[in-house]
């Protein structure tokens, strides 16, 4: 993704990538069953559950259970290509840490690619302490370039008690950690308006066929039944990866992922018919899809009474945070689960994690601050925000349906792919404007080149895979 970014897209660690055809089978069967978990999980997510009331009282305000040093007179920068809502809340992370050790972090706000802007860093001699990366690909890259330092004592000790092994494992450059990922990301999701649906007589669906039906019946309602946030490519990569997970299956997600067979591969030309299906529907997608950024895409689904601009948006669980307070989450915005396309629902996970650029007492400090469950928690709380982090209790997060999809992802352990674009190299899969972001703009725009996308898609990622 980007914005990592969560739905539970699950990838096997770099080591389970080679594993054999049984071990393949059982990785098939497990995501299996963490789709229908999740799928069961969110599926009292209406009118009796009260969305908002989450269990906080239940949550100890004052949680301590990292012992971090004193570090009076400390300065430190950790750069985030967070905006918004998302960098106020975690600027709230980093007081609590301020408050406990004394020291001064400043939040630096970065650009996508964030490679290139900590290059530009390193480069003019200021790297940041922390930066947080969210592509698997990206902290390989800082690592050979030689800009990542490995993680010290006390963070790996939190890491080995706060995290299952899959999510430890995405954060190691041959067999060394270097990553905490310190956020998570549900990114096959798909929220709507429920007035919308009720005035329609609009049900929640369970396959692709069933979404398509889902979406005339909005239509005819008199709403446009999609909003896209085409102006950013990573959300459209996430419709893709949902649709590719789904249809073609883990084996040949892992393949694609890792440029083992070709986009010119059928399995892509399928997906990429399945998605022009919604895609290339006259009035199914609202208009200036392609000037939409991610946050607005969200918006206007949950503004304009029972008339907004769009009825539904595929979007991670991070998407709460553009939600209108006014929309009452679990009742006015609910959600469902991608519908599947195959034989199984996708289950897509994304994330951020946290890389020590500048190796000190202070930024190893942070680190092991953000691998602690008391770090995760105070954002939690705050909504928006998911937490891979297995001693984060449940009932810090602020409303049912994300008490629900945090539970969703700690149950499937190491069962979840990670976000297809965000294990590629950077100039393919996480660049503005270049890449699979801009191809699959274009295909957004002109839905009926399938063959034409796929070779554009083959080129760029041959030449940005080496081959």
């Amino acid at each position: 993704m980007r914005m990592t970014s969560s739905t539970i897209r699950t990838r096997w660690s770099p080591k389970r990538d080679k594993a054999t055809p049984h071990h393949r089978r059982a990785a098939k069967a497990a995501a299996a069953v963490a789709a229908g978990a999740l799928a069961l999980s969110l599926t009292a997510c209406g009118g009796d559950d009260d969305g908002n009331s989450g269990t906080q009282g239940d949550t100890e305000e004052t949680a301590n259970n990292v012992t971090l040093p004193k570090l009076d007179g400390t300065s430190l920068e950790i750069a985030a290509v967070w905006t918004g809502a998302e960098q106020a809340n975690f600027k709230k992370v980093l007081a609590e840490f301020e408050k406990r050790t004394g020291a001064k972090v400043t939040f630096v706000p970065a650009q996508d690619p964030i490679i290139n802007f900590i290059g530009s860093k390193v480069a003019g001699g200021q790297p940041p302490d922390i930066a947080m990366l969210p592509q698997p690909g990206a902290i390989k890259q800082s690592v050979d370039r030689g800009w990542a330092k490995p993680l010290g004592a006390d963070a790996l000790k939190e890491l080995g008690e706060n995290y299952s092994q899959g999510w430890q494992d995405i954060g190691k450059v041959g067999g060394k950690q270097y990553g905490v990922y310190y956020k998570a990301a549900n990114k096959s999701l798909i929220w709507y308006n429920n007035q919308v649906f009720e005035n329609a007589g609009a049900s929640e669906p369970e396959t692709w066929p069933d979404l398509l039906k889902t979406a005339q019946t909005v239509y005819d309602s008199g709403v446009t039944p999609f909003s896209v946030g085409g102006a950013e490519g990573w959300t459209l990569t996430d419709w893709f990866e949902n649709v590719y997970l789904s249809q073609a299956g883990p084996e040949k997600y892992d393949q694609l992922a890792k440029h083992e067979i070709k986009w010119t591969d059928p399995s892509v030309k399928d997906a990429l018919t399945t998605l022009a299906q919604v895609w290339g529907k006259a009035d199914y997608v609202a208009t200036g899809a392609l000037q939409t950024d991610f946050p607005a895409s969200v918006t206007q689904v949950f503004t304009g009474g029972d008339q907004p601009k769009a009825a539904m948006v595929a979007a991670g669980d991070f998407a709460q945070v553009n939600i209108p307070t006014t929309m009452k989450v679990g009742t006015d915005a609910k959600v469902f689960p991608f519908p599947a396309v195959g034989d199984n629902g996708p289950v897509v996970s994304g994330g951020d994690a946290a890389v020590i650029l500048q190796d000190s007492k202070g930024a190893q400090a942070l680190a092991t601050w953000l691998a602690s469950p008391d770090a995760a928690q105070i954002q939690a709380k705050l909504g928006g925000y998911l937490s891979p982090n297995k001693n984060v209790p449940n009932s810090a997060y602020p409303n049912a349906v994300q008490q629900r999809i945090a539970k969703a992802l700690i149950d499937a352990g190491d069962d979840f792919r990670f976000d297809m674009s965000d294990q590629a190299p950077q100039a393919f899969g996480g660049t503005p404007g270049k890449g699979e972001w801009k191809i699959l703009q274009d295909f957004l725009k002109n839905p009926k080149d399938v063959a034409g996308t796929q070779a554009k898609l083959e080129t760029e990622a041959a030449a940005a895979y080496g081959g």
